[in-house]
């Protein structure tokens, strides 16, 4: 199995100018670096650019309207990071973020980290001061004497691939490197800067065609052959992870075929079907107490991984969770293995997940003996009737977004940071690996509320964020989403809290700090921005919102008037922390 860069995506168009001008090749007339580097990015199948403008990317700005791509003007340099984060896993397809000099890079950083830590293929465009004025308090001033120039111009930590563009004989390592990053396994994520004098100076430094072709890591036969070996001696678990959400169906199979118990992530609910009987239920962050109940009553001999570091989220480092004889841990990035329990045995595979679980399907009988009769642990879920009177409880709400939502829409689901994705975690029952996103990694409080716009513009079918209150005032694009008519929305935990925060600190045992947030009317703020909007403060009302909300083609805010005395299911994070 390859991961191709395609050359006939490449040269598409460009032997027939008549069929497209924009097309012809780079060698016949001189053209801007700014147009250059558009072209570059239609080569690679960058379809979407985020962003905000400004006068020291203009003409970048420019030449990104005129071209093939789709320009979505943003209202905050992080909102629009998010939104490109979040468009690249609704549909797999890099995308581009733009922002001016100074601010415009500094806002949009945050964005940029989450892309990273989530593994999407991001690339930031931005503006830099021009050499002659570098140094003498030019507006916005961008260069190494007023910016920390290490990582955010360089390839480090927040870039994989970092440099500025002070000539135009540098497109081609820039359009090589490029097309290596986005045809490389897992994420990627990218800077060009570009003074301004360079975007608007002219080249006839003709592109060459840059072709790359890269084998995903598979394991050898010896090894597949020893783990099926390994897995066969005792019933085993199998842990999945975000990074195996492309492997879905064999893993099912796999699963099926030797009645091994399966958990996941948090960010991997879905990816093995929750309403399946081998499925024990989600580790971690807000997981479900089957998961310890299984590890202790029916502990298995190894676990199999597939996908997932294993970090904090994922297990709290939980030595409950170590199988007697350790794990097999398949991961496409060779340091993940052992990474997060160094203590346990451990036998770390580097491998593409979907490569390595089919090669190992056929050490497995097509017909299996009678598998185990053990009734495993899974969650329950009790039906929860609606009160007459108080507050809306979190918990009826998660059940009505499962009823009206989850089950009755093809919708992707998108949690935000806060007691808004513990219950998100908790409550809601996935059956497909493209049908909910939570970051519980990076875990920035304004990721979905931008990133929402994102899925919902690239993608045919709507995306619903679950926000709280905190987040939707940090940050939001709703007049984006009215600007460009994206069918998103926003269920909004309205409970004038930084409630996970509140909760928290009683949970520890620390005296009360200020947690409140200003009471705010969302469906008032929702009206004043252009969108739809209901605000709902009792439970008998909930469902006639959702559908609503749902059957409408335009942005739409539900002002959910939450209980915020109701615990969230952040235990686990609260004894971690506490030891």
């Amino acid at each position: 199995m390859t991961g191709i860069f395609n050359p006939s995506n490449y040269s598409e168009g460009l032997d027939n100018a008549s069929d497209d001008k924009n097309a012809e090749n780079l060698s016949a007339k001189s053209v801007s670096v700014a147009e250059a580097i558009v072209r570059i990015l239609e080569k690679q199948g960058i379809k979407h650019a985020f962003g905000v403008s400004g006068g020291a990317i203009a003409r970048l700005w420019h030449s990104l309207q005129q071209s093939s791509i789709e320009v979505i003007h943003c209202r905050h340099e992080s909102g629009a990071a998010f939104a490109a984060t979040e468009a690249y896993f609704a549909n797999d397809c890099p995308t581009v973020v733009f922002t001016t000099t100074g601010p415009g890079i500094t806002n949009a950083l945050t964005g940029l980290m989450a892309a990273r830590w989530e593994g999407a293929k991001v690339i930031l465009l931005s503006g830099m001061t021009s050499t002659a004025q570098r140094g003498r308090w030019a507006v916005q001033e961008t260069g190494a004497n007023t910016m920390p120039y290490a990582d955010i111009f360089t390839t480090g930590t927040i870039f994989d691939y970092a440099t500025t563009l002070e000539n135009s004989d540098q497109l081609p390592e820039i359009a090589r490197r490029l097309a290596l990053g986005l045809t490389q396994p897992g994420g990627f994520v990218a800077h060009i800067s570009i003074p301004s004098a360079i975007q608007s100076s002219l080249t006839e430094n003709p592109l060459s065609q840059t072709f790359l072709s890269q084998s995903l890591a598979t394991a050898s036969e010896q090894t597949v052959a020893e783990c099926a070996k390994l897995l066969s001696e005792a019933p085993f678990a199998i842990w999945v992870g975000f990074g195996a959400r492309k492997a879905a169906a064999a893993i099912r199979q796999l699963a099926e075929k030797t009645g091994a118990a399966v958990m996941c992530s948090p960010r991997g609910k879905g990816i093995f079907p929750e309403n399946h009987p081998q499925f024990v239920g989600v580790t971690g962050f807000a997981g479900h107490e089957s998961v310890l109940q299984y590890m202790q009553e029916y502990r298995p001999l190894r676990t199999l991984v597939l996908g997932s570091r294993l970090g904090e989220a994922t297990s709290f480092y939980n030595p409950v969770m170590v199988p007697s004889r350790g794990f097999i841990h398949v991961d496409i990035d060779p340091k993940v293995p052992g990474i997060a329990y160094p203590e346990a045995e451990t036998v770390g595979i580097q491998s593409d997940i979907e490569a390595f679980v089919r090669a190992i399907l056929k050490y497995f009988p097509e017909h299996p003996k009678q598998l185990s009769n053990i009734d495993l642990p899974t969650p329950k879920r009790k039906a929860i009737a609606p009160k007459t009177e108080g507050l809306i409880r979190p918990q009826f709400l998660m059940q009505a977004i499962q009823q009206h939502i989850v089950e009755n829409s093809d919708a992707v689901v998108m949690a935000g940071a806060g007691n808004s994705f513990a219950w998100a975690i908790n409550h809601l029952q996935f059956n497909d690996s493209e049908r909910f996103r939570v970051s519980t990694w990076f875990g920035s409080m304004g990721h979905f509320t931008t990133g929402v716009v994102g899925a919902g513009m690239v993608n045919m079918r709507k995306a619903v964020a679950i926000v709280g209150d905190g987040s939707m005032l940090m940050n939001n694009e709703v007049s984006t989403a009215v600007r460009y008519n994206i069918s998103a929305v926003w269920i909004v935990l309205n409970d004038q809290l930084y409630n996970m925060c509140s909760q928290g600190m009683t949970l520890l045992k620390l005296q009360e700090v200020d947690t409140k947030v200003p009471q705010t009317d969302f469906s008032q703020l929702a009206h004043s921005l252009g969108a739809e909007f209901m605000r709902v403060e009792q439970e008998s009302d909930i469902q006639a919102a959702l559908e609503t909300a749902m059957n409408s083609d335009k942005p739409f805010v539900i002002d959910v008037s939450v209980d915020s005395n109701q615990i969230a299911p952040i235990g686990s994070r609260i004894e971690t922390l506490n030891s």
